[in-house]
């Protein structure tokens, strides 16, 4: 007799109005087993493991858990399977302990015997290999000790089935190294782990197996073993990609931006930028790292005026320029009057970057409404723009006439990019600019950045990729709890160096 499957989906259908998510997917999972699923956006992933996880019910098809079918109407009833989901956003409440979040909603008697608690989620941690401090508020933890506690939670409701959607999306190398071994130690207990992932060479790394989806259809389940990086993503894509990043060296580079100890304040009066100081070059690619939520986006609104400045300074020096203009007090409207090029591609794409209710004509006129040009008589050039971003980005849209909020997220975020990079600045910023978008959108990106600096634009890129970030970048900067915790050369570093110093586990020995 064959071994007994943790989780087997039979023809697995889900449509939503028109469009159909899942379309007869066939796949299994089992113990003793950690399986990855890979994807581009739209792929079915997270429908999928929604689908195992009770958020939504299938139209059609058939799911066997330890070899019986069973119904998946809610999460309730995933959970009395021993079914577990840890989401990329967490659901932790920020004032409790960790033992408090991982038995709250568990019957029980009335009074909470914390101790009691503690020591059932001590030996759990000792056995896997987990570092949890069960009465640690949730408010002092680390990301990464947050995702712990997610996972715990789930252990300590008896799941044996796990399913993590990007557990590494906000970790450094360390803590990824952390979390796959603990991973590796579930998986030798018998437990069945499926990882939601678009990390190519995390999946090398930690998988057995690799299960593909295209455009909802299963393409199909390799051992991790007989896999390689340009074999998993032809089966993603449909044909081959080739995946090198150029990185041409700097020519002839001159100062662009100067920051020096530049602070910024959020509104509860939380510093989150801390002096920070940067010099941006023409004519390369600055990266900035850090653990999410280290002063990224502050960074760049800052530069871009949208930011307000406790303390330091702001100059931007134009092309052939003598001497510096100071830009600190000035907020985007002011900075463009003067002539400054300076273009931003926020994080928050239609909330700061484009307006949803507009058609991608007018968003590439936005650009024009304050400098009196009749804009509303002359719609041929901007029109002719957003069709050669269309064409060029492969934007997937009825016309230029639609609402770009009803594109889908890579697609909005290409229109935003490809508007941007249009308006010819001397600085670019981009905050994740392949955030969303599939392989192919992904390269043609970088490509077009690398052109940004062949043309002697300044370009800074916040990233979330260190592979990505090494191989594009000239310069890396890492950001720590709102300080500068290290500039490296992207040729010379490694995962590991940025990691370390994204923790901030360095002594500042370089000053």
């Amino acid at each position: 007799m064959g071994q007994i499957n943790a989780i087997e989906l039979k023809n697995i259908t889900k449509r939503f109005g028109k469009i159909t998510a899942s379309d007869r997917v066939c796949m299994n999972v089992r113990r003793g087993e950690i399986l990855s699923v890979l994807g581009e956006n739209g792929s079915g992933k997270t429908t999928l493991m929604n689908i195992i996880s009770g958020i939504y019910f299938p139209d059609e098809g058939q799911i066997f858990v330890n070899g019986q079918e069973v119904a998946i109407r809610s999460p309730k009833d995933a959970y009395h399977l021993g079914i577990g989901m840890i989401h990329q956003h967490f659901k932790l409440i920020d004032v409790l302990s960790a033992a408090e979040n991982i038995v709250l909603g568990l019957p029980g008697k009335l009074r909470l015997n914390l101790q009691e608690v503690a020591e059932k989620i001590n030996a759990l941690t000792a056995k896997y290999g987990f570092e949890l401090d069960p009465y640690q508020k949730i408010y002092e933890m680390s990301v990464s000790q947050k995702q712990t506690v997610e996972i715990v939670k789930m252990l300590y409701r008896g799941a044996n089935i796990l399913i993590l959607d990007e557990p590494t999306a906000v970790l450094t190398p360390q803590e990824a190294d952390k979390l796959f071994a603990v991973l590796r130690n579930m998986r030798d207990d018998g437990r069945a782990i499926i990882i939601i992932t678009h990390k190519l060479q995390e999946v090398m790394a930690l998988s057995d197996r690799v299960t593909v989806l295209r455009k909802g259809k299963y393409i199909g389940t390799i051992p991790t073993h007989e896999a390689t990086v340009e074999l998993l993503t032809e089966m993603m894509v449909g044909e081959k990609v080739n995946l090198d990043i150029e990185r041409p060296n700097p020519v002839d580079p001159q100062k662009r931006l100067i920051l020096r100890n530049l602070t910024c304040v959020n509104k509860e009066g939380a510093t989150t930028l801390d002096h920070v100081s940067l010099e941006a070059y023409s004519g390369e690619i600055l990266g900035i790292a850090g653990i999410a939520g280290s002063g990224q986006r502050e960074l760049l609104e800052a530069i871009a005026g949208l930011q307000p400045i406790e303390e330091g300074s702001i100059e931007y020096i134009a092309p052939d320029a003598n001497q510096a203009l100071e830009i600190s007090a000035m907020d985007a409207v002011n900075i463009g009057k003067l002539g400054i090029r300076l273009s931003f591609v926020p994080e928050d794409r239609l909330g700061m970057g484009l307006v949803g209710s507009m058609d991608m004509t007018d968003n590439m006129m936005i650009r024009s409404y304050k400098k009196g040009k009749f804009f509303f008589v002359d719609r041929k050039k901007p029109k002719n723009l957003a069709e050669k971003v269309i064409e060029e980005l492969q934007i997937n849209t009825p016309g230029v006439d639609t609402p770009v909020s009803r594109l889908s997220g890579g697609n909005v975020q290409k229109v935003l990019v490809g508007r941007e990079i249009a308006s010819s600045p001397t600085v670019l910023m981009v905050a994740y600019p392949v955030r969303g978008l599939d392989i192919h959108s992904s390269y043609t990106i970088y490509h077009l950045l690398n052109e940004q600096k062949k043309n002697g634009v300044a370009v800074i890129c916040v990233g979330e990729d260190l592979d990505v970030l090494i191989q594009l970048c000239d310069r890396i900067l890492v950001l720590s709890n709102g300080k500068v915790s290290g500039i490296v050369d992207a040729r010379q570093t490694t995962k590991d160096k940025i990691g370390i110093l994204m923790m901030h586990t360095v002594k500042e020995n370089q000053k």
